[in-house]
């Protein structure tokens, strides 16, 4: 199938997705020819908005929309402790009549330093400084009720999941441990990195009902790796992960003996490209943009080199012909079980890349590129994704600060259409930090709101309007 007549699989309500507008702009995008913006009305143009519980101009949102600031970093939480910074991927749950936020906090330290342990214990790791809270909010007047610490110990935890049992798995981005090595930066800087007091690179699961802090238990058997996002196909009970290394990484599934009981193992494997060993889908121009997917097996999911080589789970799977991409992030499922994922430096203009994995039974599938950004204003670096509980909009935050790398400063949400079009959802105006990546995006459980963060100085938006109106024209 050539890029100019690519239609893509079944989103959340069932609605084909016809992406081949944008086959047509990449394909312009790389001969140069002049490209109009794809733009859809959306809910239309946006403007710095007053928060309705605070007065703060935070962020920018069409008119007809609100928003309240929640579980800003620094403020004291219900359990006496002071909430964390680096707020990034989260899931919303309704419990007890209450929506509950289960939050990551991505704070990362390349060696141990102390004071930075989130909670009272227990702690998976007392020299890392990462983890989860909880947020229990009144879904009436979107204020928060309670919130706590719900996981520590950890390093690095950036995005995750939902489980379709009520838990969120939280990744951790990073593979230290106690191994201490040396290592360059881009700008030539030789840093000491590790001697952590455990392995890190796994991923933990938090409870969305627990009231306190969890027993932190790596699950070993989906792997060590730098771990992004995690999504579930529960008709086919199967996980999916994303890999965020840079210049390589991989897309993953793990096949669960139990599928609610990710700790009592199951198969790791790595996607492959059929007759195509180890097909590079970062940056060059596709001659295809569906290929028939293969899965290839991960014969050491935890291999103790990772301490000092992030990519020894990689590696293996590169060895059996997997397939080459960028820097992986976001990854969220439909309702029936196709999984969108994005690469976000992919493409030609190294500004994103949206694929849709559509299984075909349980052993293999299709893999089709839906977007690559023909030009980074309109979209630059997609980071975590989400589709609302009914509806095929894939709502993406962008993570665009890299001016120095071709990309933009701005950070906003946009939504990607059914059509291929784009839309503007909010953007960052924080002042003093509008530079700030946007992260945590998902919707309650209702539809009614979205809630996001905003990673520095780390706060959570609770967003609702007239979602209804929405135009593609």
């Amino acid at each position: 199938m050539d890029r100019r007549s690519f239609i893509y699989g079944t989103a959340a309500g069932g609605t084909l997705l016809a992406f081949g507008g944008f086959a047509k702009r990449a394909l312009a995008a790389g001969s140069k020819k002049e490209l109009s913006r794809p733009v859809a009305q959306g809910y239309g143009p946006l403007a710095p908005t007053a928060s309705r519980n605070t007065g703060e101009r935070l962020i920018a949102l069409p008119k007809g929309f609100e928003y309240n600031v929640l579980g800003r970093a620094g403020s004291k939480m219900s359990d006496g402790n002071i909430t964390p910074a680096e707020h990034d991927g989260m899931a919303a749950f309704s419990l007890d009549g209450k929506i509950r936020i289960v939050r990551n906090h991505e704070i990362n330290d390349d060696v141990p330093m102390p004071g930075v342990l989130i909670g009272k214990g227990p702690h998976y790791d007392p020299a890392a400084g990462g983890g989860t809270t909880t947020l229990v909010i009144d879904p009436k007047t979107l204020e928060i009720e309670r919130d706590f610490v719900s996981l520590g110990g950890t390093l690095n935890n950036c995005a995750g999941g939902k489980t379709p049992w009520g838990s969120w798995i939280s990744c951790e981005e990073t593979t230290l441990g106690a191994t201490v090595f040396e290592e360059t930066d881009d700008d030539g800087t030789v840093e000491k990195a590790g001697g952590f007091a455990k392995p890190h690179g796994y991923c933990f699961e938090v409870p969305a009902s627990a009231d306190g802090m969890v027993d932190p238990v790596p699950i070993e058997p989906m792997g060590r790796f730098s771990h992004e996002a995690v999504a579930f196909d529960q008709i086919r009970e199967i996980a999916y992960m994303t890999e965020d290394a840079d210049p390589e990484s991989g897309f993953y599934r793990f096949l669960p003996k139990k599928f609610d009981r990710l700790m009592d193992g199951g198969r790791l494997q790595m996607l492959a490209v059929k007759d195509r060993p180890n097909i590079d889908l970062r940056h060059k121009r596709l001659e295809s943009t569906s290929f028939e997917a293969r899965w290839v097996d991960i014969e050491d999911p935890d291999p103790a080199s990772a301490d000092t080589d992030e990519l020894a789970v990689y590696k293996q799977g590169q060895a059996n012909g997997a397939a080459r991409f960028e820097k992986l992030e976001g990854c969220f499922a439909d309702r029936l079980g196709n999984i969108y994922f994005v690469d976000s430096s992919g493409g030609e203009s190294k500004g994103g890349r949206v694929w849709l994995y559509r299984p075909q039974g349980r052993e293999g599938g299709r893999l089709s590129l839906i977007f690559e950004t023909p030009d980074r204003k309109i979209v630059d670096m997609p980071d975590n994704i989400c589709l609302p509980p009914t509806g095929n909009l894939l709502f993406m935050c962008e993570d665009s600060d890299y001016a120095d790398a071709g990309g933009t400063t701005a950070n906003y949400v946009r939504i990607l259409t059914s059509s291929g079009k784009v839309a503007d959802f909010v953007q960052n105006v924080h002042p003093g930090h509008e530079e700030s990546e946007l992260a945590g995006a998902t919707f309650s459980p209702d539809g009614r709101v979205f809630f996001v963060n905003i990673q520095e100085p780390g706060v959570t938006l609770a967003i609702w309007g007239d979602w209804k109106s929405f135009r593609e024209d």
